[in-house]
């Protein structure tokens, strides 16, 4: 397995991942597909510094996920704070994938003036809580229905990363 910054040519491969998260579960409250086309303006938010997109693909160079940091809120004052998200293919979670692409995409926060990195959590989702609490996420937030998807409403949490 190799970690590295996303590449174009990895863009119809992500969007592959992130559209069976919308279609299937309520992790991300996304109701609709997205093409390349229009997930265009989210990919150029990845300016290399505190934003940050990185793929992990297997031997056969296939994406099998990837983790990034994005904008928390538009405000500068927020610029030092970042929103961590991470979507593994369906066939690659359970295996370690999530660790091998946070530990770098940290490593890289930390030396980008990042002073807190925050996760949004749509619950119920134990495997991921559990996943950021042990990459040293601890919760902060709980909003009760928040979103609504799928016809009913569900939870989110906001768990936070000091770094």
């Amino acid at each position: 397995m190799r970690v590295r910054p996303c590449e174009v040519e990895d863009h119809s491969a992500i969007v592959g991942i992130y559209n069976h998260y919308i279609a299937n579960t309520h992790f991300t409250f996304d109701v609709s597909d997205y093409t390349v086309a229009s997930r265009q303006p989210w990919f150029a938010g990845f300016d290399g510094s505190r934003y940050l997109c990185l793929v992990i693909e297997d031997p056969n160079r296939q994406i099998a996920g990837y983790a990034c940091s994005s904008r928390f809120k538009e405000k500068s004052a927020y610029e030092t704070s970042v929103e961590v998200s991470i979507y593994l293919h369906p066939h690659n979670t359970s295996r370690g994938l999530g660790k091998l692409l946070y530990e770098p995409l940290f490593e890289h926060l930390e030396q980008h003036d990042v002073h807190r990195a925050y996760a949004g959590i749509a619950l119920p989702n134990e495997p991921s809580i559990r996943f950021h609490q042990k990459m040293g996420f601890v919760r902060k937030a709980h909003f009760a229905e928040v979103g609504r998807k799928f016809d009913r409403f569900w939870d989110v949490v906001w768990l936070e990363k000091n770094l």
